[in-house]
């Protein structure tokens, strides 16, 4: 069995929260199905660019508000990409 190859790894959408800097993302590896993948968080450095990516961690509740007004378009875009089951 192969293993990782980033080269399948597709982002099909993304979303970021310009204030905490969390990306929520669609992802598909090779022909496998879509799925939602949150994190990473980029943060920004004083000079205001772009520091390394980190793990999402735990979410503020700045990050599950702008979730939760973002929430039907993934959901939405997610599902015409699965469809029903």
């Amino acid at each position: 069995m192969a293993g990782y190859d980033p080269e399948q790894d597709k982002k099909i959408a993304e979303w970021k929260n310009e204030e905490t800097g969390l990306i929520i993302s669609i992802m598909q590896y090779g022909e496998g199905e879509p799925k939602l993948q949150v994190g990473p968080r980029i943060l920004k450095k004083k000079d205001g660019s772009d520091r390394a990516p980190m793990k999402a961690g735990r979410l503020s509740v700045e990050d599950v508000m702008w979730l939760y007004d973002i929430i039907d378009e993934v959901k939405d875009e997610l599902s015409d990409m699965v469809g029903p089951e």
